[in-house]
């Protein structure tokens, strides 16, 4: 078979096209591309789907890049069909070149037609080499951790110790002076900002032994060299061992998304529920013994339930009434000199302050001086308070937590140097067996971002496969062939080995950011599939039309030559896509700042599998597509061409 591609177009001289046929030939070019611009908007739609249908922060956060491509992808599409053809009509005007007389589309087919050739005869070799690529790419992505969101780096550190629940205001704050100086000696700190107890509001569920120090950084450039964001974190906790304390490290706005969405203030928590406390705080102990040693979990704790101090004060009935006195009488000398009494409210313009009186806090925190509290009577004058009351120090829950109607106690743990999920898993292995001793009416459940990791997940699971058969069905309708439909789905697997590849050696864990990278990624693979499908049919039905539809008429050698010719018309555009494709996203890889975690994740399977996916499509599909014609051409004698029908 004579070569196609080493026909030499004549010179000739200058004929301008009259109008009405530059006119139509417009028409007919945009008509042939606009079924594929059309379905291919379908599928990057679809594609998105699993975004939508996402709960929770991750919807929250991915929710406006879902809606912005779409509406994105939906005007393109539109101005595409309808502007791009009257545009145009206005400015293709002039003397035209053949595609062969373009240096760069000749310079491409020259290198491109001896690789197809070459992949179409060794067709079953370069099948075989992707098929090994995918199945070796499939224990990549196994391998990889996982976890719910790439820890977002917000350019500041919380700081959060917990001290014993009977804590002191005084050693609080001498705890909090010390803490703050120490880490106010890092170099690569600029402020320290601590506080100590809670805020009048009802979002501040904090107790006094819970310490909160947002610690803001330098800028990078002023660290020390070669030290990162962990290597600070892991040098405060060093210096930071005082006893009786347990740190706990995190982030700012996470720490305030993770409480007020799972009730949790670490990265995971174990709750344990039932109807004692002391039961729950006993086995929460258990548990704690049984995390320790586990890689990746760090900051391990377990909230105080039990072992809170309290001051009882129980009053004696008989002796109140032999002095005269009521309940009300002795309550409210205790509330005015420990709680405090309202006197009056001060008016400083548009401020108003609250006056308050009690005794002072070193006559509060002496047990003999309360006993000696001066209770007021009618008779017999001025009486201690321990005549009238027993005053003792007893103990009881510091605080107590419940959900859904049951006490509930927590392992609070986070996750540092290891992936989310493995970290859980391991947890939970070493937790199976001391789950049956478990006293009945008593169970356990893991929550914080866990909890969200197996919710995404979970929903992926169910949307997935639907979009799938969405894009399969669009496809059909695109191709009127279940074959070729199927044929343009391949590219999705291949797509995945450049995307596994580079997310495996960048260290990156799979997280809900690089399933929406994969996501976007397979809209854009079948998209370019669909085209690739559309011009290999179109040669088809210029071979149908040259040499009719018969087995008598068109030889295997016919089909080769007509498939390298239809895949050869997309080299140019395709490498045009991956380039501008590329141009766009690897300058993100080497983007840093607060979002730069998230980018990263979402660029970097849509940077390997474009790649993977362009080899794919221009050197396999056209290997897959004339297998499939030569199998019709020997089964039913003919080929079946999909027509472009508008």
């Amino acid at each position: 078979m004579k070569n196609i591609f080493k026909k030499i177009v004549p010179k000739k001289s200058y004929f301008k096209i009259p109008e009405d046929v530059r006119m139509r030939i417009i028409e007919s070019s945009c008509k042939q591309v606009s079924r594929g611009v059309f379905f291919s908007t379908v599928i990057i739609v679809a594609s998105f789907l699993p975004i939508f249908l996402l709960t929770g922060q991750e919807g929250k956060l991915f929710g406006p890049l879902a809606y912005t491509k779409t509406f994105i992808v939906a005007v393109d599409a539109i101005l595409v069909l309808t502007l791009t053809p009257v545009l145009i009509s206005f400015f293709l005007k002039g003397k035209f070149t053949p595609e062969s007389a373009n240096p760069l589309n000749r310079g491409l087919r020259k290198i491109y037609e001896p690789i197809i050739r070459l992949c179409i005869k060794w067709r079953k070799t370069t099948l075989a080499i992707n098929i090994i690529a995918l199945l070796i790419s499939i224990p990549l992505i196994l391998s990889l951790g996982r976890e719910f969101m790439p820890p977002l780096d917000e350019g500041s550190i919380l700081f959060m110790p917990v001290t014993m629940p009977d804590v002191s205001n005084s050693e609080v704050k001498r705890i909090l002076q010390v803490q703050d100086k120490i880490i106010a000696s890092v170099p690569e700190v600029k402020n320290v900002l601590g506080k100590a107890g809670r805020a009048n509001t009802a979002t501040d569920n904090s107790p006094i032994s819970m310490i909160e120090t947002i610690v803001l950084l330098k800028p990078k450039s002023e660290w020390r060299d070669g030290i990162t964001k962990e290597d600070i974190v892991n040098e405060l906790n060093s210096k930071l061992q005082i006893p009786g304390v347990t740190n706990g490290w995190t982030q700012p706005i996470i720490n305030r998304i993770n409480m007020l969405s799972t009730g949790i203030r670490t990265d995971v928590g174990v709750k344990v529920y039932g109807q004692s406390l002391d039961t729950i705080y006993d086995f929460a102990q258990k548990i704690k013994n049984e995390l320790q040693g586990i890689n990746g979990v760090k900051d391990l704790y377990v909230e105080p339930i039990t072992g809170g101090k309290y001051i009882d004060i129980k009053i004696k009935r008989e002796e109140i009434s032999r002095y005269g006195l009521s309940v009300d009488d002795v309550n409210a000398v205790v509330q005015s000199a420990l709680g405090g009494m309202k006197l009056t409210t001060t008016i400083e313009g548009r401020q108003r302050f609250s006056v308050n009186a009690r005794y002072a806090q070193d006559f509060r925190d002496n047990m003999e001086a309360l006993k000696s509290l001066q209770v007021q009577t009618m008779q017999f004058g001025p009486i201690p308070l321990q005549a009238v009351a027993d005053v003792a120090i007893t103990e009881g829950p510091p605080m107590i937590n419940s959900e859904n109607a049951l006490l509930r106690g927590t392992v609070l743990f986070n996750v540092r140097d290891r992936d989310l999920a493995g970290t859980v898993q391991e947890a939970q292995e070493r937790l199976n067996t001391m789950l049956t001793k478990l006293p009945k009416g008593y169970f356990i459940d893991w929550s914080g971002q866990y909890e969200n990791l197996i919710s995404s997940e979970r929903t992926m699971k169910i949307i997935v496969p639907i979009v799938l058969l969405i894009i399969f069905i669009s496809m059909y309708f695109a191709f009127h062939s279940a074959r070729e439909a199927l044929l343009s789905l391949v590219s999705l697997p291949f797509a995945l080995i450049g995307g596994a590849l580079i997310i495996y050696f960048w260290g990156v864990n799979l997280s809900v950011a690089v399933a929406v990278g994969f996501i976007a990624l397979f809209g854009l693979a079948v998209e370019t599939g669909i085209v690739m499908v559309i011009y290999l049919n179109d040669a088809m039905e210029q071979l149908v039309k040259l040499k009719g539809n018969s087995r008598e008429t068109i030889t295997r050698a016919d089909l080769r030559e007509y498939v390298i010719l239809g895949a050869a018309k997309r080299v140019r555009p395709k490498i045009m896509t991956v380039c501008v494709i590329l141009f766009g996203l690897i300058p993100i890889l080497w983007s840093s700042g607060v979002g730069s975690d998230i980018m990263i994740p979402i660029v970097l399977p849509m940077i390997g599998g474009v790649l993977t996916s362009s080899i794919h499509i221009l050197l396999v599909t056209p290997i897959i597509f004339l297998m499939s014609k030569e199998y019709e051409l020997k089964k039913y004698g003919k080929i079946e061409v999909s027509e472009v029908k508008h």
